[in-house]
């Protein structure tokens, strides 16, 4: 019979996925690449495809289904007027904080975990209209 120290060094035991998105296929891309954008806000298109539903119900769907992804935004402001939109930065993993290899000792790192691989970032942009019978007709993109 082995020993676990045995079991161990003879392989990977235990191999675990760190890349948020799975597999990138051109690292040079990065994680957010426009093809992986692209998945995320067709997955995001089918939330809503419905034809009108409730606002809350329909942003707590998309944040929980980002949230998976590691992907999370701050909370909407209420829809009062008859159409308008919102622009919400997105955070991966709730954004760094700490020190990086290229900062001053006397300063720190502090930001979304986006803007380093894509430049500014990106934001779940809202719009609405509102409906006679007080539903909401939303439309989301990742941009």
């Amino acid at each position: 019979m082995k020993s676990f120290a045995k079991y161990i060094s003879e392989g990977d035991a235990f191999s675990v996925n760190t890349e948020p998105f799975g597999h990138v296929e051109n690292p040079s891309n990065g994680y957010f690449s426009e093809a992986i954008i692209q998945k995320i806000n067709a997955m995001v298109g089918k939330i809503l495809e419905g034809s009108q539903q409730d606002s809350g119900y329909a942003i707590g769907h998309i944040r929980n289904s980002l949230m998976k992804l590691g992907l999370t935004f701050d909370q909407v402001p209420p829809m009062t007027e008859e159409s308008g939109s919102v622009s919400l930065p997105l955070t991966l993993f709730g954004g760094r904080f700490g020190k990086d290899v290229d900062t001053p000792h006397t300063e720190f790192m502090n930001d979304d975990g986006i803007s380093h691989q894509r430049e500014g970032g990106l934001s779940l942009n809202l719009t609405y209209e509102m409906t006679d019978t007080n539903q909401c007709k939303l439309r989301a993109k990742i941009m």
